[in-house]
């Protein structure tokens, strides 16, 4: 129940706010030069010229039966307009975030193992500094590197996920990878920091001080009990992060020339596309959501006893 409410807030939330929008779509179609007859006559087909509780119906009937409408610039189905281009920012979104867990909870196991050592103290500055760095300057930076001057990786561009596209596999892992790392070096470094404060949290509990006591290793102690009851924060921030991570490809993609979501809500929101926007930015709120009720299910398989009912 809560959450079709919060799904139906969010839908309120983003028509009300895209349809007070100044400007008028029909008239960014047209051009500046426009007579007022066409431009009528263009919103009237468009249906822009109905009350907007009218399209706001409208719409919401159009989600229930996956019926998006058609996109104004680009005059195509905007459900295959959006799957086309989700089959490239999803990928890119699992492969940062893939790239941010690894990172992150390696760097953070470190630091806690090495607590005021200088393993710790190294961990902590480059994790600021990562902080620090923007994800498009970590791109700019990456793409100097690593295809300009060594020319390891495309510098933008993507060829596709199937042979005839012009593409493959590995051709549209190699092209995403530089995008997923300047996507996952903000990300690894805030979430290392996470980790190594959860593990420090829970390592001063009492059953890791029993554990301890009955001849475990320090080593036996951190892998098998610390880690274990540190993931609850850990996973609450990693699931935000995800959702960071969907809806933080809009700069990205438009840094690397992707031909992803992020860039086509770029290109929407410049030709005035108001179905399109409002269709993707309703989606990438809707994942934000299912991410958050994901992680809440996610909660009780890491933490039995968060399936105990109360008394």
């Amino acid at each position: 129940m809560t959450f079709a409410v919060t799904l139906l807030a969010a839908s309120l939330l983003v028509f009300a706010t895209l349809d007070l929008l100044p400007g008028n779509a029909a008239q960014v179609m047209l051009g500046e030069t426009a007579t007022p007859e066409s431009v009528t006559a263009l919103a009237h087909r468009l249906g822009l010229d109905q009350p907007a509780p009218q399209r706001y119906i409208r719409w919401m009937a159009g989600l229930a039966t996956l019926d998006l409408g058609d996109s104004i610039a680009y005059d195509t189905p905007i459900a295959g307009l959006v799957a086309e281009r989700l089959a490239v920012t999803l990928p890119l979104a699992l492969l940062a975030m893939a790239l941010t867990t690894l990172i992150a909870l390696a760097a953070g196991v470190y630091a806690a193992a090495h607590h005021r050592r200088v393993g710790d103290l190294m961990v902590m500055s480059v994790s600021q500094l990562g902080i620090a760095v923007p994800s498009f300057w970590a791109g700019i930076l990456l793409v100097l590197l690593f295809a300009v001057t060594l020319q390891w990786f495309p510098a933008g561009g993507f060829p596709g996920w199937t042979e005839d596209s012009g593409g493959g596999l590995w051709d549209g892992l190699h092209a995403l990878l530089l995008p997923a790392v300047a996507l996952a070096l903000a990300q690894a470094a805030i979430l290392a920091r996470i980790t190594r404060s959860a593990l420090l949290d829970v390592w001063r509990e009492d059953f890791v001080r029993t554990a301890r006591a009955k001849g475990l290793s320090r080593r036996a102690v951190l892998w098998r009990h610390v880690l274990r009851n540190a993931l609850v924060p850990v996973v609450t921030v990693m699931g935000l992060q995800f959702a960071n991570l969907v809806t933080g490809t809009i700069v990205i993609e438009n840094v690397f020339a992707l031909p992803g979501l992020g860039r086509l809500i770029f290109q929407a929101i410049s030709n005035r596309d108001l179905p399109l926007m409002r269709n993707i930015v309703m989606l990438l709120a809707a994942s934000v959501i299912v991410i958050n009720f994901a992680v809440d299910l996610l909660y009780a398989v890491i933490d039995p006893r968060l399936r105990a009912a109360p008394a």
